[in-house]
């Protein structure tokens, strides 16, 4: 009997340990973002985040959006995490999904933290969900094409295993790094000042468009079918990088205009 039920009890902790794992799998890119942003923010803005997270770090709370999804009655926020748009259009010509994106989702989440009539739990709901966001925005597939779901159909091979180019770019170039977001986010660039306040300008639609532009370059840097190894995270690894840093930096100043 007791055989029986320690069976049943390793099976069933398995389970949520395999679950778990699958949650969280492929999700450091936000979390460096979440870092990086931290190391920027104002003091005033640090201790309002502090308080609405009630001491959870920008990190940890970046995946709280894609653990959402698979709880029915987030599913009007699924559409904020993408932006359809053709290759030869800017945001502002693209045609919108009623339902919402990017743009909006941000625009939202932003909207409810600067509303002193917004409550408590409210903010800190959309102030996770502003986080992961900003990560989205930046990693370029996120703004691709409607037909092939931002490069989710387009299959290649990541060192001769099947996947698809848009988990190439959301976690099969981070993972060859072989490191913690921790010290993915402690060997981001050292930036000048000046080189801080050019990306920390523009608006959030002007950053759609700028991370397009990278967006049409991942589209034309592969055919279907082929076999992605050494030399494509050559010429790509540093791209990733810099938009991890972007995004970071950018989350910040977002956080520092809300909490001024």
């Amino acid at each position: 009997m007791r055989i029986k039920l320690f069976l049943f009890i390793s099976v069933l902790f398995f389970s949520k340990s395999t679950k778990e794992d699958t949650v969280f799998w492929g999700q450091n890119g936000h979390r460096v973002t979440g870092k990086i942003a931290e190391s920027h923010l104002s003091k005033k803005a640090k201790k309002a985040v502090n308080k609405l997270l009630k001491g959870e770090s920008l990190a940890f709370v970046s995946t709280f959006a894609d653990e959402i999804k698979s709880d029915r009655k987030y599913s009007e926020y699924y559409p904020w995490h993408y932006i359809n748009m053709d290759l030869d259009e800017t945001y502002a010509t693209a045609k919108k999904n009623p339902k919402g994106d990017l743009v909006s989702g941000i625009q939202k989440c932003i909207t409810v933290l600067k509303d002193k009539n917004s409550s408590t739990e409210d903010k800190a709901f959309f102030l996770k969900m502003l986080v992961h966001f900003v990560g989205d925005l930046h990693q370029p597939m996120h703004i691709g094409r409607r037909e092939d779901k931002g490069g989710n159909s387009i299959q290649v091979q990541w060192f001769g295993e099947g996947t698809n180019l848009h988990a190439v770019w959301d976690t099969k170039m981070i993972e060859t790094w072989n490191m913690s977001y921790v010290e993915l986010a402690n060997n981001a660039k050292d930036l000048s000042k000046k080189q801080i306040e050019a990306i920390e300008k523009g608006s959030v639609v002007a950053w759609v468009d700028e991370v397009h532009e990278i967006t049409k370059e991942v589209y034309h840097s592969v055919k279907v079918g082929e076999n992605l190894r050494y030399k494509y995270s050559y010429d790509h690894l540093d791209t990733l990088r810099d938009q991890l840093q972007i995004g970071g930096i950018r989350l910040a100043k977002i956080l520092n205009d809300i909490f001024c």
